[in-house]
This record gives structure tokens, sequence and C-alpha cells, in this order.
């Protein structure tokens, strides 16, 4: 513990690859939990730490089971980052539903900021049940999306409908797309991804918000 302190840097926590080197799966799987669910974890890293778990697939899946089997790997991962994702997403759900309102109230602070809480109402109120699935692959409103639907009420059977399908399209699609690119491009041009993290992590981000940085530029003001 005191090396790790030693060596950390506030900065490492935006970097996927600190959580997998220095916690492994049960880290990762906290990550998860907290950055699809609680209001505090909008800064946490999502899409590419899932992207780098598919990279790190036997490791990881390995603190649970020993295989050399790529499949069963994914599957181990898949299904506990997937339990992860629902019960994080429900938990901002039900935080939602019992002190959300009151949460227009607080002040802006290093763990809270309004305008993400009030970006993530204007984007479901557009898209309705499907913002649940959408966010999932959207940073920041991800984290308040399930908030928002506990404030407006979302019916609950609805909700967790929904959580389910985003959580598995989201949670497939990012250790696949992890897993079977570091595959393809090592065979392929001999090129091993795990040398490269940094620059892949970045890429991720700019694709992720992009879209988002894009809509608040061009975002004009609702007339009252």
């Amino acid at each position: 513990m005191i090396t790790l302190l030693e060596v950390f840097h506030w900065s490492q926590l935006f970097q996927p690859q600190f959580y997998i080197e220095h916690g492994g799966l049960w880290l990762l799987l906290f990550v998860v939990f907290a950055e699809t669910g609680l209001f505090f974890g909008f800064f946490l890293p999502g899409d590419s730490l899932l992207f780098v778990a598919g990279i790190y697939s036997a490791p990881l899946a390995s603190q649970i089971f020993v295989s050399n089997n790529e499949w069963l790997n994914l599957s181990i991962l898949f299904a506990f980052i997937s339990v992860a994702g629902i019960i994080g997403n429900y938990v901002g759900y039900a935080i939602g539903k019992n002190v959300g309102p009151a949460m227009y109230d607080w002040k802006d602070n290093l763990l809270f900021k309004k305008k993400y809480l009030i970006q993530a109402q204007d984007f479901y109120e557009k898209h309705g049940g499907r913002a649940i699935v959408i966010a999932r692959f959207i940073p920041i409103v991800r984290t308040f999306a399930p908030i928002v639907a506990g404030i407006v009420g979302m019916d609950k059977k609805k909700f967790v409908y929904f959580n389910v399908i985003g959580c598995l399209a989201w949670v497939a699609s990012m250790l696949c797309a992890g897993h079977f690119l570091q595959s393809w491009i090592l065979n392929q041009y001999q090129f091993d991804l795990k040398n490269h993290l940094e620059i892949i992590v970045l890429g991720i981000v700019f694709f992720t918000t992009a879209p988002v940085i894009l809509k608040v530029i061009t975002h004009k003001p609702k007339k009252s």
C-alpha cells in the first residue's frame, strides 16, 4: 500500500490500465458499478476501461477461473461486469427516486456537478426509455441517466428492461472490440496494443465524447 501511494498520481484515475494493474477484476467491477450509477463516478473511465479489459481478458478472468479458452474468458468477464453495471444503474435509479429532487439544490463541488444532472435530464426527456440504453455509450450521461430516470418516476419494470438491454450491449461491444482488435492486429501486423494503451485510450475518449462536446457547443437554449 505504501509503495502504491508513493508512485500514485491523481491523473492515473483516468487511466484504465491503472485499475487493471493495481486492482484487477475486483477493482474493475467497483469502477463499473460506481461509474454507472453513483453521481460521483462520472469522472471514472468506462468505455476505455472495458476496451482495455477485453485486451487483458485472460489474466482478469483467471482471477475467477483459469482457462486458455478465449470465449470462456470473455464470457466470465461479460457476466461479472454486466452484473456490476446493472446493479450500479439500479442503485442510481433508487437514489434518484429517493433523494433526486433535492440534488437540484446541491451546490457544485469536486464530486458533484449540477450541470451534468441537467444535461442528463434533457437527454432523457428527448429520448425517453431509449435514453437508458443510449446513455450507456455516452460518458457522464451514463452516470446521471439512471438517477434522472428515478427522479422523473420511470416505471421500475420498464427501467429494469432498458437497464439490462443497455448494459449487456455496452459490455459485450466494448469487451469484444478490445479483445478481437488486439488479436487481429497482433496476428496481422505483430503490433501489440498493450504497448500503446495511452494512444488507444485517448482515441476512445475522443470518439465517445466528441458527440457530447459537439452537442454542448451547438446547443441552443430553449425559449421560455
